[in-house]
């Protein structure tokens, strides 16, 4: 089973001990760096799905490794969460100033370490790249007949069917597609969120369809989601014409 990659970041290996406890074995994969320059090697290699960062580290400050991050197009949806001694105005305006997610300071407890990455990695979803997926796609509401059209585009947050078979708005949706190279279907639920109505087209640029937001889906299955988009957005990225 799939399960969400944590990268922690500490020179301190007492701290890095500690930061591995608050994390189970079966839900987190943990990866660890004692210097910065190595973490944003592993995050370029690994693409974690968080990062908490010591601000100082030896090779590498946390806020570079941080910045660099979020000057980078191919990782700045991860989530890094810098985590620093309580006290010092100046350092809390580093973490601030290289684009951090959150900031946690020292000495911090388990609850707040899971629901600091919770949170962030909630965010990163939802602003997360939508990509082109022409996926043929099963849905319908709770016990009812399911229908079968095609995605447009889909995110982890959510996807556009393209149909004409249109359902109320807040609607609970089923649905079951495949993804490609993908030996199992993703079932997940979602409730439409909006819709492109024939009649009054909310995006010009969409077919008539609606956009459902997921509601439901499980962990393993979201992992999937996560790295298929990961590898569509990466591909995008990697046809564009590169500057001498």
């Amino acid at each position: 089973m799939s399960r969400v990659k944590v990268l922690l970041a500490d020179d301190v290996e007492l701290f890095l001990e500690l930061e591995k406890t608050f994390f189970r074995e079966g839900e987190y994969h943990v990866l660890t760096a004692r210097r910065g320059d190595d973490a944003l090697t592993i995050i370029r290699e690994e693409k974690p799905d968080a990062v908490f960062m010591d601000l100082y580290m030896p090779g590498m400050d946390g806020d570079k490794v941080c910045r660099a991050v979020k000057d980078d197009p191919e990782l700045q949806t991860i989530p890094v969460l810098m985590v620093t001694q309580s006290g010092r105005e100046q350092d809390l305006k580093r973490c601030r100033e290289a684009g951090c997610d959150d900031i946690l300071l020292k000495p911090v407890n388990r609850h707040h370490f899971l629901e600091a990455a919770r949170k962030a990695i909630q965010v990163a979803e939802r602003i997360a790249p939508r990509v082109a997926a022409p996926l043929e796609i099963r849905f319908g509401p709770e016990g009812e007949h399911r229908l079968a059209d095609f995605t447009v585009n889909i995110s982890t947050g959510g996807v556009f069917i393209e149909t004409e078979n249109l359902l109320p708005v807040d609607t609970t949706l089923e649905m079951e597609f495949q993804l490609p190279d993908s030996d199992s279907p993703l079932i997940c639920v979602g409730r439409i969120a909006w819709v492109n109505h024939p009649e009054w087209i909310k995006k010009d640029e969409l077919p008539v369809g609606m956009g459902v937001q997921f509601t439901k889906v499980h962990a393993e299955d979201q992992s999937r989601l996560r790295a298929f988009i990961r590898e569509k957005t990466l591909s995008v990225f990697s046809d564009l014409p590169q500057g001498n």
